[in-house]
């Protein structure tokens, strides 16, 4: 699922090239896409902003009109000069501008990504809530953090708890923290909080640059969960980079977490079975579930 880092990437993107162009044609290939009715004309109007959202996009337009793109788990934007050209079963949508094709695309069978159509006063239900770790002080992390008696892991994951950060990501900053992913919250040292959140703006900040060179001026085209470079994340049954101890994962609920026992819990193994009992307490079932989450929720 594309992250903050993912995101960041794509709104730079974005708004190198739309900010200012009329959206000439909007073509919904798949109903399921689109979550909400459209009662106005969305043809001539003109781009003025461009938001993140938690994980999702928003593209204002002119007069007071927002399309707030969810790209879920397998949804990917790519970019073209040239009007569509036919469509393949994994395209969702194409929004046709005066200076080029933004298209969206879903891969897989299930079809989780979504557009809605809103006004400036309904842009805020689509916002979890999540604070922005990279434009926040310490205290304020800190206060976020201490709320809520969650595992490190559902903590960050949380989209009311901390903005954009998702499975990858979050197991690249507990490994960096050498935090267990499921050590309590509110059971963390003043010092375990300041570290969890330096290893937060510093994991986040490495990979936009990253990201961002390695995409050069090129539309961001290779958006994956999985890269190289990754301590942890996608690296169950490798050697961990800064200890040499074999990466270890837990499953649960369709997610996986990976995690090293040398740098992050003392050498010690997590198995499944004696988390279940946490987990089932701690972790909605669902991806779904947990992307779904809005500020009223409990």
């Amino acid at each position: 699922m594309p992250e903050l880092p993912d995101i960041t990437l794509y709104l730079e993107s974005l708004q190198k090239r739309i900010c200012g162009a009329e959206l000439l044609e909007v073509f919904v290939h798949n109903p399921f896409f689109l979550r909400s009715v459209i009662t106005d004309d969305l043809t001539g109007r003109v781009v003025c902003d461009l938001q993140r959202l938690g994980k999702r996009i928003a593209i204002g337009l002119q007069p007071d009109c927002w399309l707030v793109i969810h790209l879920m788990i397998a949804g990917r934007l790519q970019w073209s000069a040239k009007r569509p050209a036919g469509a393949g079963r994994n395209v969702l949508a194409d929004l046709v501008f005066s200076n080029g094709n933004l298209r969206v695309t879903e891969a897989g069978s299930k079809r989780r990504a979504s557009l809605y159509v809103v006004s400036s006063r309904e842009l805020p239900q689509h916002d979890p809530g999540g604070l922005e770790v990279l434009d926040t002080s310490f205290e304020q992390f800190a206060d976020r953090l201490r709320q809520r008696n969650h595992t490190l892991k559902r903590s960050l994951t949380d989209p009311r708890i901390f903005s954009g950060i998702g499975n990858a990501y979050s197991d690249e900053i507990l490994h960096h923290a050498r935090l267990s992913p499921f050590a309590q919250s509110k059971k963390l040292s003043d010092q375990q909080v300041r570290q969890l959140h330096q290893s937060v703006v510093h994991v986040l900040q490495a990979w936009i640059s990253r990201l961002r060179l390695d995409s050069g001026e090129r539309f961001p085209r290779r958006i994956t969960a999985f890269r190289d470079g990754m301590a942890v994340h996608g690296r169950y049954g490798k050697p961990c980079p800064d200890c040499d101890a074999t990466v270890q994962r837990i499953r649960y609920a369709g997610s996986e977490t990976n995690y090293c026992p040398g740098c992050q819990t003392g050498g010690r193994i997590l198995a499944d079975r004696s988390l279940s009992r946490l987990l089932k307490d701690d972790w909605p079932r669902t991806v779904d579930e947990l992307e779904k989450i809005r500020p009223r929720d409990k």
